[in-house]
């Protein structure tokens, strides 16, 4: 009976292959509870569990472009369109978006809510030299973060700018401790716990949109990797069942990120979502 035993085993090994799956994910994503809300929707329906690691945009492509996921879901698309022009994923799928928000001590010191731009808000923070605490971990955030500094003419330095190297939940509440101000994105500032001292105090304008896209990996350049499983995956996230289950989404009824599809008799809750990133 142990041949028998072995013979079942070997037959069940590539069909539990086939029902799991590995994302690279950003940390706003876990931060925010979107993946523990949402993967699981996406098991019950195809039978296929989701394992996840959690890192800043940069690490997840650098991570992917030696094959070590399935599927990406990030937010920097130029990071993003250089890893599908150098072959490592197949196309960049737009999946979801929500904006980048200025927060800061409510007494707003640098006097940034009356700020024209997001670039000339972050003029007038290093121009007081008020504390600024940057992720500094090469995330979609930072990432945007860089460019908005470089859109001033700034390269913030000093004992008033602060790299911590951090995930976004990590970050705020830094920022939180030493009355300092920091970019977040919307989702991540709406479920953080901490806000007690804290405000948004910018928010609004084209340069401040956060898109997330899906990225499926290229099995032509990385034959190891589960190809049938992301597939199953990106036609979920990307479908009427995906699109719905992303507006769904809105922990103490706020509405945290728009999908980027609309499908026939999708539910948008009777308002188009903006996320106040036109």
């Amino acid at each position: 009976m142990k041949w028998l035993a072995l013979v079942l085993a070997l037959l069940a090994a590539p069909l539990a292959a086939q029902t799991r799956l590995l994302l690279g994910a950003t940390h706003t994503l876990d931060n925010s509870g979107f993946l523990a809300a949402v993967l699981p929707q996406f098991t019950a329906d195809t039978g296929i569990r989701v394992d996840t690691v959690v890192l800043g945009t940069r690490q997840i492509l650098a991570m992917a472009e030696r094959g070590e996921f399935d599927v990406l879901i990030t937010h920097h698309r130029p990071s993003e369109l250089a890893f599908i022009a150098a072959g490592y994923g197949t196309a960049r799928n737009d999946l979801m978006f929500n904006d980048f928000v200025l927060i800061g001590p409510a007494d707003d010191p640098a006097g940034i809510a009356s700020a024209a731009d997001a670039p000339a808000a972050l003029a007038a923070i290093a121009a007081s030299q008020a504390r600024f605490i940057s992720r500094g971990d090469e995330s979609g955030t930072h990432l945007r973060e860089q460019e908005l500094w470089a859109q001033a003419g700034l390269n913030p330095a000093g004992d008033w700018y602060y790299a911590v190297g951090a995930g976004m939940g990590a970050t705020l509440n830094i920022a939180a401790a030493l009355s300092a101000y920091t970019l977040s994105d919307r989702a991540t500032w709406l479920t953080f716990q901490g806000q007690a001292g804290l405000a948004l105090l910018f928010e609004g304008g084209a340069g401040l949109r956060n898109d997330y896209s899906l990225i499926e990996i290229n099995a032509a350049r990385f034959a190891h990797i589960n190809a049938e499983a992301a597939q199953t995956f990106a036609s979920w996230m990307l479908g009427p069942k995906g699109q719905a289950a992303i507006a769904a989404f809105r922990p103490n009824g706020q509405q945290l990120f728009c999908p980027a599809r609309q499908h026939p008799g999708q539910e948008q809750g009777g308002k188009p979502c903006t996320a106040n990133a036109q």
